[in-house]
C-alpha cells in the first residue's frame, strides 16, 4: 500500500512546475521512504534519523525559496490531471481495502523483510558505531558537521541582511 503511494507520488512529482510543490512532494515521498524502512527493520532509530535530516534540509531549501521567489504564485496547468489520478487512487485505495486477501491477521510478520534478525543481533549492530574501529568515523562525521555549520553561519552574517539582494 505504502509502495503505491509511492510510485503515485513519484509520477505526480514529474508533472509539478513549482519548486515548493516539488517540495511537498519529496516530503511526502520521504515520509513514505522513512515508513517503508521502519516497518521493514525491527528499529525505528533509522528512519527516524532519516526523515529529521532530510526534514532539516528541506528547511533549508524553503528558507532559500522563499528568500529567492517570494512573490510567485502557484500555477496549476495539470489540474485536470491531477484530479483525475487522485480520483483512480482513491478508487484503487477502496478496491485493495475491500479486498481480503490484503489484509492479513498477522501484518507484523509479513511486514518484518528481515526475519533473521533478533533481538540482541539489533543491539549489538546499533553498538557497533561506537566500538573502536568505527568510532573514529563517528567522530569524523561529528567534527565535519560542526565544521560545516561554523562555515555555513560565517557565511551568512546575520547583520547584512538577506541572501539575495534587493531592488
Amino acid at each position: 500500500m505504502i509502495l503505491t503511494f509511492m510510485i503515485i507520488n513519484t509520477i505526480t512529482f514529474s508533472m509539478m512546475n513549482h519548486p515548493m510543490n516539488m517540495g511537498l512532494l519529496l516530503l511526502i515521498q520521504t515520509l513514505f521512504s522513512c515508513l517503508m524502512i521502519g516497518l521493514t527493520l525491527q528499529t525505528t532509530w533509522f528512519s527516524y534519523i532519516l526523515f529529521l535530516v532530510f526534514l532539516g534540509g528541506m528547511l533549508v531549501l524553503f528558507i532559500y525559496m522563499t528568500s529567492v521567489a517570494s512573490n510567485e504564485m502557484f500555477k496549476s496547468q495539470n489540474l485536470k490531471l491531477m484530479v483525475f489520478m487522485m480520483v483512480v487512487l482513491m478508487i484503487f485505495m477502496l478496491i485493495m481495502m475491500m479486498d481480503p486477501l490484503t489484509i492479513s491477521s498477522n501484518s507484523n510478520q509479513d511486514i518484518s523483510m528481515m526475519p533473521f534478525l533478533d533481538q540482541d543481533q539489533t543491539e549489538q549492530s546499533l553498538s557497533m558505531i561506537y566500538s573502536y574501529p568505527n568510532s573514529l568515523i563517528t567522530v569524523f562525521m561529528v567534527m565535519y558537521l560542526l565544521l560545516t555549520l561554523i562555515i555555513i553561519v560565517y557565511i551568512t552574517k546575520f547583520n547584512k541582511g538577506p541572501l539575495r539582494m534587493m531592488n
